[in-house]
Order: structure tokens, then C-alpha cells, then sequence
């Protein structure tokens, strides 16, 4: 199994937020949702992405994939001022604070200052790590841009499609199509910029940290070991330890330790999953062991973090 599929067959949307927003000028969006991922489809008309200072263009068919926490600016030219905030949990206001999410709804997962714009976009927002996993963040650049037709029209038409309707079961059709096209946006940027791929999208040019990552990915409960790792790939401690630092930019076993702390976290999601069984399937002797590594990385005991990721909605 290739490393894009390791990394990308794990983490899922769950309940994802999806939107159609159509605008009119004058128009701009401060977004400070803190959301980790943001796919943003450019249906019709233009629209300028403004990231820590850089402002990119995004025309028809350009998707952008925006890395978060940190606020970004969506506008119809760069250097227009505000007039909206997008707040965490998608609440949206006026710059004195009064809502408008309401005010601008046009319809099922429809919003916008207008009913018929000059600019459509469709934007998926994956709202925690636990969805996307931080490992699949961390690898991207602040902002990834696929321009229009290195991923297929008709992906994005799907998706835009279910999002503008209301059918039995669309929520989980949403976020497997999201998905998708995330797969596929992170491809085609990976494809065109080799140069600028980091961490584990840049392994794909030495064969022994691609055959590590392989092996871990895949038996993350063996009881890995520098010298062991290093002995399956038939190259010596300190080659493996190098190249795999180089390629990955941190030492295999911290990686293996953050891999599995973001396995646990998915796996969190499913109700019927002890977490004794959680700890034998990612390599830990006991919940207590993986409790405690869980609560280092997170900062919650592994039942906390269920509870506030994984519950449902009232």
C-alpha cells in the first residue's frame, strides 16, 4: 500500500460542515473558524484566498486546499476589508458581532449576500484533527492550490449536487465525497510539486523509508524497535534513522508513537471499541499505558476525548 493511501484510507470526515456560498461584490470573509482543513471549490466566477499575507487568485475550477488553525480571508479582490466573520462552529457576524447566518441563508446549505451570484463556491470544512488527522495537515503547506481540471469537474459537480439537496442519508454521502475529492486535490498538488512536498507526501523518492512507513503503518501493535524497523528494510540503524528523519522530518519510533496516538483517535469514534481493546490493537500493554500516552498528546484521557469529539448530537 502506497504512503497517500496509509495516510488518507484512515482519517474521515465525520458530519463534516459543507456549504454552497454565493456572492455578489462588494464581498470578503474573515474566517477564523480554527477548522485544521478547508477544500474550497471555485463553481463559477473568481474569488481571491489571502493567507498570512500572500494573495492568491482562484478562478473557475481551482481548488484550494486551506491548512488551519490560523485565520484566513476569502474576498472578490485582496485588498477589501471585512465585513463578515466566520467564528468557530461556522457562527457568522457582522463585524459588530450581530448575526447573519440566518440573514443569508438561501436555502439548503445554501449562503450568501445574493440568490444568484457572479461567484459560487463550495466549501468543505473538516472541523477537528480527529477527522482529518493531524499527520495529513502537518504534511501540507499552508494553502495547496489544484488548478481547474487536474481533478475531475465532475467530482466536484457530485458533491456540489448532494450538498445543494436534502436527501435520507446525505450527511454521510457528503462526507465520503469529501473525502474523495481530498484524495484526489492532495495528488494532483502532490504530482505537480514534488519540490514542496514535506513529511511523509516526500517519501515517495526513497524506497527504504516508503517500505518503514509500510511497515508501520500497517503492523502498528508489533513491538517496534529502531534495530528491528531497520532490520526488516536491510539497511543499519543509523541509514534508517537518517534517512527516515530526512524524508519524514522526526526519528521512526516518534513517529510510530504519534501514528498510533492518531489511530487511537479514530478509532475512538466507534461506540463498541473498548479502550483495552484500542490499546492491544495500536501496541499499547494496557488502557492505562495508552491513556497516559493519549492524555501527553491530547490533553484528555481517551474516554473525555470520545465524549466531547464523538457524541451525538442533541
Amino acid at each position: 500500500m502506497d504512503t497517500l493511501t496509509h495516510f488518507l484510507d484512515g482519517p474521515h470526515a465525520r458530519r463534516a460542515f459543507a456549504l454552497r456560498v454565493v456572492m455578489n461584490p462588494p464581498w470578503c470573509l474573515d474566517v477564523r473558524d480554527r477548522a485544521p482543513l478547508t477544500v474550497m471549490a471555485v463553481l463559477t466566477g473568481h474569488a481571491w484566498l489571502v493567507t498570512d499575507g500572500e494573495a492568491i487568485a482562484l478562478g473557475t475550477g481551482d481548488i484550494a486546499l486551506v491548512r488551519g488553525p490560523e485565520p484566513y480571508v476569502v474576498a472578490d479582490e485582496p485588498e477589501r476589508k471585512a465585513s463578515i466573520i466566520i467564528h468557530p462552529g461556522q457562527e457568522c457576524t457582522t463585524l459588530g458581532g450581530e448575526p447573519v447566518r440566518l440573514s443569508m441563508s438561501r436555502g439548503v446549505r445554501t449562503w450568501g449576500n445574493t440568490a444568484v451570484g457572479e461567484t459560487t463556491m463550495l466549501i468543505g470544512t473538516y472541523e477537528s484533527d480527529a477527522e482529518i488527522g493531524s499527520t495529513v495537515t502537518a504534511a501540507l503547506p499552508r494553502t495547496a492550490v489544484v488548478p481547474a481540471g487536474k481533478v475531475s469537474p465532475g467530482l466536484v459537480q457530485l458533491l456540489a449536487g448532494e450538498v445543494g439537496t436534502d436527501a435520507p442519508g446525505q450527511g454521510s454521502v457528503i462526507d465520503r465525497l469529501l473525502d474523495v475529492l481530498l484524495v484526489h486535490c492532495v495528488r494532483a498538488w502532490t504530482a505537480a510539486h514534488p519540490e514542496q512536498a514535506r513529511g511523509w507526501l516526500s517519501t515517495g523518492a526513497d524506497s527504504v523509508v516508503g517500505q518503514a512507513l509500510e511497515l508501520l503503518h500497517g503492523l502498528p501493535a508489533d513491538p517496534w524497535t529502531l534495530e528491528s524497523l531497520a532490520a526488516r528494510v536491510n539497511v543499519s540503524r543509523a541509514t534508517l534513522a537518517a534517512r527516515f528523519r530526512n524524508s519524514v522530518g522526526e526519528p521512526p519510533m516518534t513517529y510510530l508513537t504519534n501514528w498510533r496516538m492518531v489511530l487511537a483517535s479514530e478509532l475512538l469514534a466507534d461506540p463498541h471499541r473498548t479502550t483495552a481493546r484500542i490499546a492491544g490493537e495500536i501496541g499499547y500493554g494496557s488502557p492505562f499505558a495508552l491513556s497516559t500516552a493519549f492524555k501527553r498528546r491530547y490533553g484528555v484521557s481517551p474516554t473525555e476525548y470520545r465524549r466531547r469529539k464523538y457524541a451525538a448530537p442533541a
